[in-house]
């Protein structure tokens, strides 16, 4: 696994562990931590700005993705994502609770017509998939000099005479097009690879694809984004499977209040992203817990949870003893822990 490089806001191409601790040491180079991804920011001008081809390989999922960039020569980072399967309970929640609001005659705002035959519109559920992807790509361009984009192109069997179901049937299809949109439109070069591409390049290059869709290793879903990524390369890079996981956090931006009330039929303020100055899931320091994440807030104290797993590890904790490192939305796992 490579480390990021920065130098007054523009990515460069990465380095090795051993020269990243060099400049630390040095002060040559300041550490910091970006989607989890541990990178170092330069001090001085760097000898010099080339940049070198650099791709990312997408293999999209239902419930968990590969993400992985690479160069001519190293394998740079190897990514598995949680996809993003929360949403079209939350969105079902939201109206139960806004027809429950109405009935009680509670200040609520009228109901909003939306037009569901516009084409250009995604259900919520289904935006929010792609839109996780296009995030972490988006950040990831922030500290690695990624200028193409290859993506395991999703194609289902749709049904003949079916037009409204062929439309809608699968998120992965609905929402392709505009995440291929969306990428063109920041500027990378998209390449389209077929399932079965991707399949002959991995028999090609020896590798096996574990049937486990739900593991974490790294021969459930980055092995067929390395192949993805790799094939746009001139020469091909030596595979690391050194890996990191990446699960979403859930936050409750914008709810109103706590569904269930108290005694006294009162019902207690719910749902925000800050904590007493912090914003939820920021990585801390702490001076009896370490490294953790900003949960909560209740009576003046704060909630700190596990960075890898997200338990609770307090609810006390005193603000003047948390240190703010890194803006955060994942729990991370890194590959010491996970079976590669």
């Amino acid at each position: 696994m490579m480390i990021g490089v920065v130098y007054n806001g523009n990515a460069l191409m990465p380095t090795t562990p051993q020269r990243a601790r060099l400049l630390i040491a040095s002060r040559k180079a300041t550490p910091f931590i970006h989607k989890g991804v541990f990178c170092i920011r330069l001090n001085q001008e760097p000898s010099s700005y080339a940049i070198q081809p650099v791709s990312i390989g997408v293999d999209p999922g239902s419930k968990k993705e590969g993400i992985t960039i690479v160069s001519d020569k190293h394998t740079i980072l190897n990514i598995q994502l949680d996809a993003v399967t929360w949403v079209k309970d939350a969105v079902e929640a939201r109206k139960n609770a806004r027809k429950a609001r109405r009935q009680r005659k509670t200040p609520c705002r009228k109901n909003k017509y939306l037009n569901y035959s516009d084409n250009e519109w995604l259900p919520p559920s289904t935006k929010a998939r792609w839109q996780s992807k296009l995030n972490l790509i988006k950040s990831l361009t922030k500290v690695f000099p990624i200028s193409i984009c290859v993506v395991e192109d999703i194609c289902a069997v749709t049904k003949e005479g079916q037009k409204k179901w062929n439309k809608s049937f699968s998120p992965l299809e609905v929402g392709k097009t505009w995440f291929y949109t969306q990428l063109e439109t920041e500027g990378f070069a998209v390449v389209l690879k077929e399932g079965f591409d991707t399949a002959i390049m991995r028999k090609e290059q020896g590798l096996y694809k574990s049937n486990a869709k739900l593991s974490d290793k790294w021969d459930a879903h980055c092995v067929d984004s390395w192949v993805l990524a790799a094939s746009a390369m001139q020469t091909l890079p030596p595979i690391d499977k050194s890996m990191i996981l990446l699960k979403p956090m859930q936050f409750h931006r914008r709810q109103l209040h706590a569904f269930q009330p108290a005694k006294g039929g009162v019902r207690r303020p719910y749902g925000s992203t800050r904590s007493m100055g912090f914003r939820r899931g920021s990585i801390v320091s702490h001076t009896k817990y370490g490294i953790c994440t900003i949960g909560g807030t209740s009576k003046n104290r704060i909630s700190l949870h596990s960075v890898q797993t997200g338990k609770r590890l307090t609810q006390s904790a005193s603000r003047s003893d948390v240190t703010f490192k890194s803006f955060n939305n994942y729990n991370i796992i890194y590959s010491a822990r996970l079976k590669t």
